[in-house]
């Protein structure tokens, strides 16, 4: 099949919180060009902000150098931006900051958060508190500064970022419990919606030829997600880095209770389900070199030590606890057999993520997909397959940006389903076949840390015992 516009390309843009990030991107996945620039941060105790007008001159500078090269400098299809999730400030009704730009960590609004019942990384209690200390002013999100600034106009933002503002995703409106703020909310739009035009005056900044569409974007996770591919009913895409966030695609949205796992509303209607976890990299001891310490952890599968290996006291997902903390049982025999038990520690704790997203009905049986920094570990990719027992793709691409190029695609097309034109964009680098010795070899392990965390009042017994069902049947079914 082929598309209009084939010879076109598309640009993303990735505000993140050290750099933002520019790609530009064919229909077959081909990056004619890139660039980035670095951004800076006002840090002092729970206080985490930015520079909103620094924001728009790392974009001038990402953009111009992602279409500098020859390559780049044929037609833009159009562009999308994402953002941070939970990063707010400020504007005047034109869109113009008044503020700085409250990040997702920023922690001064914990008494906002308890009255609402949310984590002080959502969005919502920060705008609370920014409009008690500043005063009146409209509630804006990251990307949304830089759309204005393209567009030369004040224009919605889209129901992913707005989320963790209190955004009703299901219904599609403000909920009513907002009302008190009405006047200071923005309007919201799905992602992939067509928010104007580039402007001339932006088109002079950044070298993006003006009239070039401007499409709603999402968050840096979701962003993330689309790059992986991961979009059909069943799919999966477990970032691992610091930490480890699982977000997948359902027809429906995944309910839960306890409020673990939480649900963006996707460009054709659908969910995005998903859940982070605060296990991950972040926990591995610094100093070792990571290639040599992998190829000496493969000399212990299992490690005599299990580790539940939080980077940070407080775990989210698969299990809400904020009192948790890091443990290991036994004493690992050396240095490389301690870092094999926090490798395989992450991997039982994926493990038991998709675990509980069977429990609570959420369909898992299509591909998984690996990607975040710690994808470029070729040992831990396979040890987790192995764990999981299941196959597993790492992409050749798995910048946020690049989904961003994929939204712009799939918004300025006519006809095409977000996952058709991913699957034409993402290049799948590796796929991991599951060793069934290997499997085996972890069953009673993930087994043990199960019954740990249940034994601590961390896991509720319904999820154990749940994942102890699952122990000798076909993980990758749903």
């Amino acid at each position: 099949m082929m598309f209009e516009g084939e010879a076109e390309a598309w640009l993303g843009i990735d505000l993140g919180t050290q750099s933002v990030r520019a790609l530009l991107v064919t229909a077959d996945g081909t990056v004619l060009g890139s660039g980035s620039a670095p951004l800076t941060g006002r840090r002092e105790g729970v206080r985490h902000e930015q520079d909103p007008g620094e924001w728009w001159e790392a974009v001038r500078t990402a953009s111009r150098a992602a279409l500098s090269s020859p390559a780049g400098r044929g037609p833009i299809g159009g562009l999308a931006v994402c953002g941070t999730s939970g990063t707010v400030l400020l504007t005047d009704p034109q869109g113009r900051p008044r503020t700085p730009g409250l990040m997702y960590d920023d922690g001064r609004a914990v008494d906002e958060a308890a009255r609402l019942g949310m984590q002080t990384s959502w969005a919502l209690p920060k705008a609370l508190w920014l409009l008690d200390a500043y005063g009146p002013g409209r509630v804006t999100h990251q990307p949304d500064v830089i759309t204005a600034q393209l567009t030369g106009e004040a224009i919605p933002t889209d129901s992913s970022h707005a989320l963790k503002t209190g955004y009703d995703a299901e219904h599609e409106a403000w909920p009513p419990q907002l009302a008190p703020l009405a006047g200071q909310l923005p309007e919201v739009v799905r992602p992939g919606t067509r928010l104007g035009e580039v402007c001339r005056t932006a088109a002079e900044a950044t070298g993006i030829p003006a009239g070039t569409p401007v499409i709603a974007g999402m968050t840096d996770g979701c962003a993330a997600q689309i790059a992986s591919g991961a979009l059909r009913p069943g799919a999966w895409n477990s970032v691992l880095g610091t930490t480890l966030v699982l977000k997948g695609a359902s027809p429906t949205p995944v309910r839960d209770d306890a409020g673990v796992v939480y649900n963006h509303r996707a460009p054709d209607g659908s969910w995005l389900p998903g859940g982070a976890s605060s296990v991950g990299a972040g926990a591995l001891p610094p100093g070792p070199d990571p290639a040599e310490m992998d190829t000496q952890a493969a000399a212990y599968e299992p490690s005599g030590a299990l580790t539940y290996p939080l980077a940070s006291p407080g775990e989210r997902f698969p299990f809400l606890a904020p009192e948790a903390t890091a443990f290991t049982l036994g004493t690992p025999a050396s240095e490389a057999d301690g870092w094999a038990a926090v490798l395989q520690g992450v991997a039982f704790t994926e493990r038991l993520c998709l675990d509980y997203l069977h429990h609570l009905g959420a369909p898992i049986d299509g591909p998984l997909t690996f990607t975040g920094g710690a994808a470029r570990s070729a040992y831990w990719n396979q040890l987790r397959a192995d764990v999981l027992g299941r196959p597993a793709r790492v992409p050749e691409q798995i910048e946020p940006a690049l989904g961003m190029a994929v939204l712009a695609a799939y918004g300025t097309g006519e006809g095409r389903e977000l996952a058709e034109v991913a699957d034409r964009m993402v290049r799948i680098r590796t796929v991991l076949e599951p060793r069934a010795s290997r499997t085996a070899r972890f069953t009673g392990p993930y087994a043990r840390l199960v019954d740990e965390l249940e034994n601590r009042g961390w896991l509720p017994t319904p999820v154990a015992t749940h994942a102890r069902t699952r122990l000798n049947q076909d993980t990758s079914a749903s």
